[in-house]
């Protein structure tokens, strides 16, 4: 069975960096991928990055230019780094698997438990 866990959540100051990390346990289907959501408390799940099954990286506008996503395939880790951050970048951070299209957003069918990221001003 497949399992996501998230690391490297904690408290950053604004302008700083945060680097997280996504460990793919089990089988992954290869049509599978895994993206990036964050929810900040009283908000839906807000999709932010991923790698689709060509290995191009996207992110979403939102975070264009301060946040980059990469992936080690021999060891199933998708990382999230995150420069530049700011409060609004405060959330719980999850990983997710499913299918990336190239121009939507990922539909997931699988989470991981989330990692925290608190952003102080």
């Amino acid at each position: 069975q497949e399992r996501l866990v998230e690391s490297g959540g904690g408290s950053v100051q604004a302008g700083g960096s945060q680097r997280l990390s996504c460990v793919a346990e089990g089988y992954i289907h290869p049509n599978y991928c895994v993206a990036w959501f964050r929810q900040s408390t009283g908000e839906g799940r807000e999709y932010v990055a991923a790698i689709d099954r060509q290995g191009r990286p996207r992110v979403a506008d939102s975070v264009n230019g301060r946040f980059t996503v990469s992936e080690d395939k021999p060891k199933k880790t998708l990382y999230l780094e995150m420069n530049d951050v700011k409060p609004e970048d405060t959330g719980m951070y999850y990983c997710g698997l499913g299918i990336c299209p190239p121009t939507t957003i990922p539909s997931i069918v699988k989470w991981g438990q989330g990692t925290q990221v608190t952003v102080s001003s």
